[in-house]
């Protein structure tokens, strides 16, 4: 619950942003929706990640309570301080890597899925999605802003356009509860399985203690969203740049969809916050040129910690299991 807290904190910022850095919706408003649609995608379209964080990367009988314990709580701890700075953290790689570190020291890591799978797509998945967005931005976004034939400013402030960001924005919170909940949902399930000696091989077994295990998990990320999303929407929403609800719809559009076609597909954890930092700044690039975007100190911030985080789930689930085991509280 403290791991799903901090990412329904981090989550925030991608899902709603853009309607925040419109103005459509208002703050406080922000956390129950975003909430209810977490929810929905968790339930709807969260179980093939699911099985992916929980019986893929790392053999099920490995997610014993301590181990679980050290990867939930270096994930927790990374995210926190990631939330702290301001900056909005992938949870999948966070995840990733902390699940990564006792299967490392016990040489039971599921290397090929992690390296040809998860890993190139982490990288793929921002770059389709900035590319898309900026080649939109320029053919459709700045011809429609810098038309002569349209009233750019009454567009902008149009009701049907501004519900569509609003729709926009809960589609890429349902996107989230598909892929990232099964972050905390997924190993905790195998878990679960392990102790009451189940066999999580059996889908069937693995899906209905999954749904439970998501109805508890679900909704503290409105929680998180309440406590923390504020200055995490001023990052994204306001500090890189402003943009009008055409900008906001494109932004929401391009990055849920990827997300979702990863978690539906695949199975595939992966980072909505990197997809939608790199639609907002190519959204900003095609509004105001590459160089004052790309050098501008929030996002520059972005690179550092995306970089950090993930490693630092990783080298402290590695050090506390190695801890763990040399006092013989963990053995495989």
């Amino acid at each position: 619950m403290f791991l799903a807290v901090n990412m329904g904190a981090s989550g925030t910022a991608p899902s709603f942003s853009a309607a925040y850095g419109a103005n459509i919706i208002k703050r406080l408003a922000i956390p129950g929706v975003f909430g209810l649609f977490v929810l929905l995608g968790a339930i709807v379209a969260g179980k093939r990640v699911g099985v992916t964080m929980g019986k893929e990367l790392i053999p099920p009988e490995m997610l014993t309570p301590d181990v679980l314990t050290i990867v939930l709580f270096s994930v927790g701890l990374s995210l926190l301080i990631a939330n702290y700075l301001a900056v909005p953290q992938s949870t999948s790689q966070a995840t990733v890597f902390a699940i990564s570190g006792p299967a490392i020291f016990y040489d039971r890591l599921n290397s090929p899925k992690l390296l040809y799978e998860i890993i190139p797509t982490w990288f793929l998945l921002p770059l389709i999605g900035f590319a898309l967005t900026l080649i939109i931005g320029k053919l459709l976004y700045k011809r429609i802003k810098d038309s002569t034939l349209l009233d750019y400013d009454k567009l902008s402030n149009h009701l049907v356009l501004k519900i569509l960001v609003l729709l926009s924005s809960c589609y890429v919170a349902f996107s989230i509860g598909a892929n990232n909940v099964a972050n905390a949902s997924g190993p905790i399930a195998s878990m679960v399985l392990n102790e009451l000696g189940i066999d999580a091989d059996i889908e069937e077994n693995f899906i209905m203690i999954i749904t439970v295990t998501t109805l508890i998990i679900a909704p503290c990320f409105a929680i998180g969203s309440s406590l923390f999303g504020y200055r995490l929407l001023q990052s994204t929403g306001k500090s890189i740049v402003e943009f009008g609800p055409v900008g906001a719809t494109l932004v929401s559009t391009v990055t849920a969809t990827l997300l979702l076609l990863a978690s539906i597909t695949r199975g595939i954890p992966t980072s909505l916050v990197q997809l939608n930092t790199f639609a907002i700044i190519a959204i900003g690039i095609s509004k105001l040129g590459w160089k004052k975007v790309i050098v501008d100190r929030t996002v520059r911030k972005f690179w550092i910690v995306w970089i950090i985080a993930p490693l630092f789930s990783l080298v402290l689930s590695y050090t506390l299991t190695a801890l763990a085991h040399r006092y013989g509280i963990i053995f495989f």
